[in-house]
């Protein structure tokens, strides 16, 4: 049996996945701020990048598949990523899968991004994420996945909590009207990381939806979807023209039970 690892798992992402996992692996997670619940459950390691070497517990745990869900501070996290490639290094049957984002391309504007393109960033996060992909790009294949994610949404998500809280308030959501987007939510994305572990998958995956939506009309949308017709929405315009920020996949396609629409990840923000 597979031993995992998932780094942050007691946020949103890291959370829903271990739950996905937990059942067909050996899976194990990392959490920061203490927690009785967590601290409960010898599957749950405490553990804080910014004071503590994550190689002890990689050499104690043995883990064949590392997946970092870590959130926290940027510098921390890439002396993490550092030593998680060492361990890669030294050990035959392990491998990383790096849950990156759309924002390594977010110095693109006039087109959608597929998994093999150049990245590049204007923002302090799209860099940071890349600094992590150029290193794991220079590992062997088996070594590693990145996993490319654009918004995540799922009834339980943080983007869905805090729509439903400024929907109750009748407070202005802000709306990017010139952003083109593409999405996913949280119950479709596990089973997708599910999948590339189980079929041992390597490379660059974009888990995202494979059509394109307005940011303004999807929050429109999920604002509908959750009994609001007519939500109070403020349009922010950074352009004159529509800008992409959307991971489309292309080259490393998912079987289709597990392709990803608009439709869909709006309809999930119902489901609890």
């Amino acid at each position: 049996m597979k031993r995992i690892l998932i780094l942050g798992g007691s946020g949103f992402i890291g959370n829903a996945l271990y739950k996905e996992l937990y059942p067909y692996f050996d899976t194990h997670a990392t959490y920061h701020t203490d927690n009785a619940f967590f601290e409960k459950n010898q599957k749950f390691h405490q553990f804080d990048l910014e004071r503590e070497s994550i190689s002890i517990l990689l050499e104690n745990l043995q883990p064949n598949v590392i997946v970092s869900a870590l959130r926290g501070n940027f510098l921390a996290q890439v002396h993490t990523h550092f030593e998680i490639i060492d361990y890669l290094l030294k050990n035959k049957n392990s491998k990383l899968i790096f849950l990156s984002s759309a924002n390594v391309f977010d110095a693109f504007t006039n087109y959608p991004s597929y998994e093999y393109d150049k990245t590049l960033s204007q923002s302090v996060y799209g860099r940071f994420k890349i600094k992590i992909e150029n290193a794991l790009l220079r590992l062997p294949n088996n070594k590693y996945v990145i996993a490319r994610l654009p918004m995540v949404f799922g009834a339980n998500s943080p983007r869905v909590t805090e729509i439903k809280r400024q929907l109750q308030e009748q407070e202005a959501i802000e709306v990017f009207s010139n952003v083109v987007v593409n999405a996913t939510y949280e119950a479709k994305m596990t089973q997708q990381l599910h999948y590339i572990i189980n079929r041992n998958r390597q490379g660059v995956f974009h888990l995202g939806s494979n059509d394109l939506i307005h940011h303004n009309d999807l929050v429109a949308e999920i604002c509908e979807t959750l009994g609001e017709k007519k939500p109070l929405l403020k349009n922010v315009y950074d352009s004159n023209f529509d800008r992409f920020l959307a991971v489309i996949p292309k080259d490393n396609l998912l079987p289709k039970n597990l392709q990803i629409s608009i439709q869909q990840v709006v309809a999930s923000t119902l489901v609890s």
